[in-house]
């Protein structure tokens, strides 16, 4: 679809519609939020606690993969975000007895990256609503949510690589030398510690700042991660690559090359893995924007900021210049058949064509992390930067309320349709008399799209943006 509305933005090849707003929206949230209580409902009333925790979907219906344990916060903090989006009650209730019966486990797991998508997507929430009045104030649960959100900051921040000179990460389920572009989401798991007065006590009772190793975190993700057009390896030739897995060697910190374990190779870029920089890095802008005296001194904030900021714009430009018009991007930019496609920028994507997948679910998160950019952009007095960003993330976002990615029909448990897991490893479902994975679902899919429309909603009705940490009480209007 072209006209004087649709433009490339910055040399795009995503057509962005330069005149959406939130507003724009208002019928398509409407019946997504019917069809996603709808399908929250269906899967609690099947799903035992007992079978784990679900992951993707196999001919329409949620099974558990065996990885590590990272989605069952998605489980049930799509309950929550239901709730804050409807107020209906019972997806409040369906929410919080699954926070409180299955996540207490995953505060103290030392074995893994993902606090941020198992803690926060749930005991964060309601710590939040909490704050908001949304849910009634009681001291005890409240007690209990931020003695959660606490150790699990803590719990997170031990798995520490030091590099030297204040430098480190969070490093992944691999081990000491791996640095996952995923990771940078469980920042907000450090974040939230940190604002509740928790520091990370070690041997001897040394204390570590929670915020300093944030800090360090995006420094290095920033650093290592992202890719910025000047030439670092002979593949270094385009700004906002990102690299799924970065290597260094623990013994004396030094970086040794890019890595993937779910994209197709190091020098490509796993589009999931981008979308992840890209929204972790605006909310983290936005935190970071939060913070005010001795903590803004601490960490050099306003220099983070910049950091931040430059790693971001670079990612989204990537991203804009490397998904289809629409703006779904395929599973990975280096995928081995897109040459096969032909011009498939140039068109929507395509997810029933038999060469190569593209990923709902990437585009789900990076519809939010482009929304998010794109208002901070604003808040910090560049309207020209950041206008165009948000309408690309509306547009992203309508163009996944629609078919064929939006699923409307009771015999599917998933809600964002021809998501990708694992290519590499073949863990995604292939239909009979298809050659790629297509018309299936992935929790972390059908949790971030209500993340997205949450925070479309709420900029449609003239709210503050919510955040992981409370509200931006100075939102642009969108």
């Amino acid at each position: 679809m072209r006209g004087d509305r649709w433009v490339r933005v910055a040399a795009a090849s995503m057509q962005v519609d330069t005149t959406i707003s939130a507003a724009a929206l208002r019928t398509e949230c409407a019946r997504f939020w019917r069809v996603s209580g709808e399908k929250i409902l269906a899967l609690a009333a099947r799903w035992r606690p007992e079978d784990g925790a679900p992951v993707f979907t196999a001919g329409g219906r949620y099974t558990a993969r065996g990885w590590t344990d990272w989605t069952r916060g998605f489980q049930h903090g799509s309950a929550l975000l239901h709730y804050d989006a409807t107020g209906d009650a019972c997806f409040l209730d369906l929410g919080r007895d699954g926070t409180w019966r299955d996540l207490a486990l995953h505060v103290v797991h030392f074995g893994v990256h993902d606090h941020g998508f198992n803690c926060v997507s749930t005991y964060g929430h309601l710590w939040r609503l909490m704050n908001a009045g949304r849910i009634a104030e009681d001291p005890g649960e409240r007690r209990h949510l931020e003695l959660a959100l606490k150790v699990s900051g803590c719990v997170q921040a031990r798995r520490w690589t030091a590099l030297g000179s204040g430098d480190g990460f969070v490093h992944s389920f691999n081990g000491p030398h791996s640095l996952f572009a995923d990771t940078i989401r469980s920042m907000r798991s450090l974040a939230l510690a940190h604002r509740l007065g928790a520091e990370l006590i070690g041997e001897q009772d040394r204390r570590e700042s929670l915020l300093a190793r944030l800090a360090a975190h995006l420094r290095v993700t920033a650093r290592y991660t992202v890719f910025y057009g000047e030439g670092r390896d002979i593949y270094d030739t385009e700004p906002g690559r990102v690299a799924h897995e970065s290597l260094f060697n623990p013994l004396n910190g030094s970086y040794r090359c890019p890595a993937t374990q779910q994209g197709y190779s190091p020098f490509s870029t796993w589009t999931r893995g981008l979308a992840w920089v890209l929204l972790g890095f605006a909310e983290q802008i936005e935190f970071l924007e939060s913070l005010s005296g001795a903590d803004r001194a601490a960490i050099l904030a306003d220099e983070l900021v910049a950091v931040c900021r430059r790693a971001a714009l670079a990612v989204a430009g990537f991203y804009l210049r490397h998904t289809s018009a629409d703006g779904i991007p395929p599973w990975d930019t280096g995928a081995p058949g897109l040459v096969r496609l032909g011009d498939w920028r140039e068109r929507p994507a395509d997810p029933f064509n038999d060469i190569e997948p593209f990923d709902s679910s990437a585009a789900a998160i990076a519809a939010q992390g482009l929304l998010r950019l794109g208002l901070a952009l604003r808040r910090a007095g560049t309207p020209d930067e950041g206008r165009p960003l948000e309408a690309a993330g509306l547009t992203v976002l309508r163009t996944l309320l629609s078919p064929p990615w939006l699923s409307e029909t009771t015999d599917h448990e998933g809600l964002l349709l021809h998501a990708v897991y694992h290519r590499p490893n073949g863990w995604d479902s292939i239909p009979r008399g298809r050659r790629i994975p297509c018309g299936e679902a992935c929790m972390w899919g059908d949790y971030h799209l209500r993340e997205a429309v949450l925070l479309a909603q709420r900029l449609m009705d003239g709210q503050p943006v919510w955040t992981f940490f409370g509200t931006l009480e100075d939102s642009p209007p969108c």
